[in-house]
């Protein structure tokens, strides 16, 4: 994973306070593969409640616009799901090979 402890803990934080403790942050894509160099930084997030995507595109726009003020401006890319809700391919890539932070 190529992530520093700093941004770890400022992503669980920040995931936290804008999506409630109940939050769980996955990271996937190439920040979560050792090997690969470069890349955004990919996160999943489950969240409980209902599926109600204008609320869940608010809190996404939110958790980015917070990051951004804790890490730094970088390439961050946010995937919403409500737990419950219909698993789309890009869920299904990353509960299955993201890294649980």
């Amino acid at each position: 994973m190529r992530l520093t402890p700093d941004e770890i803990a400022a992503i669980r934080a920040t995931a936290g306070a804008v999506f409630g403790p109940g939050a769980v942050v996955r990271l996937f894509g190439s920040r979560a593969d050792d090997a690969r160099k470069g890349g955004d930084i990919d996160l999943h997030v489950e969240i409980p409640g209902p599926d109600d995507v204008a609320r869940l595109d608010d809190l996404r726009f939110r958790f980015v616009d917070a990051l951004h003020d804790a890490i730094g401006e970088q390439r961050i890319d946010v995937v919403v799901r409500a737990t419950g809700a219909d698993v789309r391919p890009i869920d299904a890539v990353a509960m299955a090979e993201g890294i649980r932070l």
